[in-house]
């Protein structure tokens, strides 16, 4: 396990979790990242338009893990003493400018390494849902291209070119779209 650290000399502190989201310790943002990953608690925001098209992101190729991938509108972790949504909101905030109402709509475990950084994402991942009717204002250093996309069109490109997308989000697009 990560080294402990203190909120007051660590604020970028990850909640490190069991199998069923129980927090157990915390860890640095980078350690929990390394040497295949520690589990900790993370959220993916997926945003749809009044038109049912959904926001996606191509994250910034300067990005620790997974950067150049297209993936949903943001995806982060609480912080320790944050709130679940209230960090995803920030997060909204902090990458596209907006903010809106979330809902929870599942969780999932999974790990996935980035062969390119070395670095693995391995995440109690909370799924959550929000609406916005505009046009966003991207952070150039989080975000590097963006875009509404049609479900059908966005699942024959996820099918055609998967390898365009970030892990996690093959791994759930499907359910989101699915879920009512």
């Amino acid at each position: 396990m990560a080294a402990a650290q203190t909120p007051s000399t660590n604020p970028d502190l990850l909640i490190l979790v069991d199998e069923h989201d129980r927090a157990i310790g915390h860890a640095a943002k980078l350690p929990a990242h390394q040497n295949g990953g520690l589990l900790h608690r993370a959220f993916s925001v997926f945003v749809f338009n009044p038109a049912g098209q959904m926001l996606l992101q191509r994250r910034a190729p300067g990005k620790y893990h997974f950067g150049g991938l297209w993936t949903n509108a943001c995806c982060s972790h609480p912080r320790m003493g944050e709130q679940l949504i209230q960090a995803a909101r920030a997060r909204l905030r902090l990458e596209f400018g907006f903010d809106t109402e979330l809902t929870e709509l599942f969780s999932f475990l999974y790990r996935a390494a980035d062969p390119a950084s070395g670095l693995t994402e391995h995440e109690f991942d909370h799924v959550l849902r929000g609406t916005y009717a505009g046009d966003p204002r991207p952070d150039p250093d989080e975000i590097a291209e963006w875009k509404w996309i049609t479900p059908a069109d966005l699942l024959s490109d996820v099918t055609t070119n998967p390898h365009l997308y970030t892990p996690w989000f093959k791994l759930v697009v499907r359910r989101v779209l699915d879920h009512p």
